[in-house]
């Protein structure tokens, strides 16, 4: 059976290279960041190691050691390692023309489905790997339920998705009673808490998943199919893309995202909790900002938000040295996220140019 277009075409009678090269269809290739514009790419690249070696600067000459301590290295890649997986799959909803609210709910309810105890005991009688599969499922399922009111139901992605935080949340709360729940399978805890060569499983984790996810935004069809839907979807819609589904797809990819970070959360904190994840969807959206995605779709780029959770989580840290609060911690990210938001309408206004 064929697939059908938005509107009930069958793909089958439109250009087969319309299907695999169609180009995000507003602006040129370098305001987008998913083309061969690399000048402004490179520029906001830049940019992002600025900051972040500024802020190294600042950390060293504040907490002198104790910020350039191994250690200490290794724990601000452990804070990213969360925040960056999500953050990866926020970056393709938000690219495609979307925004999801709801991730840190459902990262919660994801950690603690996988750590019931009927679930920890199908573990214990076969294998860990169940109860990273159940936290995937949980999101990815999750995911779905986003996509298919967002992209079939019409419903506002920002409505759909703050339903879905309150109802994941709540359901997190029911299942476990609002109760920490302890991961007793020492395989899995095992596992997740080893370090070859001194690198946390986590960290290689983050590293994979932004090394898999840069390849599915700029090298495969999937990704350019989401620059097209996310800057013009009735462009993409008569160039042959299912506009729907595809969108319906990239909400589940963020969804199974957050259940791979609540696995992740789940390794560093040996728990399942329904207040895991609190304010994540926050952090997720201003590291995607940051890194030079869109909000409002078309443009987006991997290694830049992999650099905008290093910029968050190296502020967190250095902040956290010196003994401030978390007042002035929310405020330098406020600062930091208008900064990003003016300097991408600065951007946008170039490229209309």
């Amino acid at each position: 059976m064929s697939d059908t277009t938005a509107a009930g075409t069958p793909t089958s009678d439109l250009p087969a290279q319309n299907l695999d090269t169609a180009p995000p269809p507003s602006g040129p290739p370098s305001a987008r960041g998913g083309g061969r514009g690399l000048p402004a790419s490179f520029t906001r690249i830049s940019g992002l190691v600025l900051a972040l070696v500024v802020l190294a600067v600042v950390g060293v000459v504040t907490a002198g050691d104790l910020f350039w301590s191994s250690q200490n290295l290794l724990t601000i890649l452990r804070l990213a390692a969360v925040v960056g997986v999500v953050s990866i799959g926020m970056t393709f909803v938000i690219t495609g023309g979307g925004i999801d609210l709801s991730v840190g709910a459902v990262l919660a309810l994801a950690s603690v489905w996988a750590t019931t105890t009927g679930t920890q005991a199908l573990a214990e009688d076969t294998h860990w790997i169940v109860l990273v599969t159940t936290a995937v499922l949980v999101g990815a399922a999750c995911g779905l339920v986003n996509g298919a009111l967002v992209a079939y139901g019409r419903v506002v992605p920002f409505i759909a998705t703050l339903a879905m935080l309150a109802g994941a949340r709540g359901l997190a709360e029911i299942i476990s009673d609002r109760q920490t729940q302890i991961i007793g399978n020492q395989g899995f805890l095992s596992f997740f808490g080893a370090e070859p060569l001194g690198i946390p499983v986590i960290v290689l984790m983050f590293a994979l998943v932004a090394v898999l996810g840069w390849v599915l935004l700029n090298r495969t069809t999937f990704g350019r199919r989401t620059f097209a839907v996310g800057g013009n979807p009735e462009a993409a819609r008569l160039a042959g893309i299912d506009v729907r589904r595809h969108t319906m797809y990239l909400y589940v990819l963020l969804g199974a995202t957050a259940g791979l970070g609540a696995v992740m959360l789940m390794s560093r904190t040996t728990t399942g909790s329904s207040t895991h994840g609190t304010l994540l969807e926050l952090d997720a959206i201003a590291a995607a900002v940051i890194g030079g995605t869109l909000l409002v779709g078309g443009r987006g780029t991997i290694a830049g938000t992999v650099l905008g959770v290093l910029i968050f989580t190296t502020l967190t840290n250095v902040f956290t040295l010196n003994n401030l609060s978390i007042s002035a911690q929310s405020i330098a990210k406020g600062l930091i996220i208008v900064a990003a938001v003016l300097l991408q309408q600065r951007f946008a206004a170039r490229a209309r140019t």
